[in-house]
């Protein structure tokens, strides 16, 4: 069977038409692009995704970071009192990146020691189809030298998707962004 291809091949090649084929070069820019350029573009989509990411996490970090400020030195005293109103100020802080917030997952309680800190997400990682939260919202910021847990969730929406190599850790292409933070409040009264 090879031969025949083989001979098929050479006698094409022999007439005129046939090498002049093989010699034209016109249109390779064209091939060449047309082979590389979807694994191209897909390895650009995969940075930008995984940027996009990346930023969204830092900025949830801070924001979660900067409001926890107000709890750890008691100027949330009395401004602050409820999961919703801490959503807020993380959300004021958060630049337009997370939309109207409303997908945000607060979690603010009190411990009795360092050692007892447990960090686990509220979501069951079994469920298959647009999941809720398996844990309600919580606010309770304690008083002056509590060691309080903070604990921000959000489902971020995956765009780009390319089978099993996708960001995507949760149903409904989304990833869990999670942030936390463990500290003890300042002595104030």
């Amino acid at each position: 069977m090879a031969t025949l291809l083989g001979r098929l091949i050479r006698r094409v090649c022999r007439r005129k038409a046939g090498a002049a084929l093989l010699r034209n070069e016109r249109g390779t820019t064209a091939v060449e692009f047309a082979l590389l350029g979807l694994p191209f573009f897909m390895i650009i989509g995969a940075i930008l995704e995984t940027s996009v990411v990346f930023l969204s996490s830092q900025v949830l970090e801070s924001a979660v970071q900067d409001t926890s400020r107000l709890i750890r030195t008691g100027r949330s005293q009395g401004t602050i009192t409820t999961a919703a109103e801490f959503k807020t100020k993380v959300c004021d802080r958060l630049f337009g990146l997370y939309g109207d917030c409303s997908g945000l997952h607060v979690e603010v309680s009190t411990i009795n020691d360092f050692a007892s800190a447990a960090i686990s997400p509220p979501v069951d990682w079994t469920c298959e189809v647009d999941c809720t939260w398996s844990r309600p919202e919580t606010y309770v910021a304690g008083k002056g030298s509590s060691i309080v847990v903070v604990q921000v969730y959000y489902k971020w929406p995956i765009l780009l998707s390319l089978g099993e190599m996708s960001l995507a850790n949760l149903p409904g292409q989304k990833r869990l962004l999670a942030t936390s933070t463990v500290f003890r409040s300042e002595p104030y009264s």
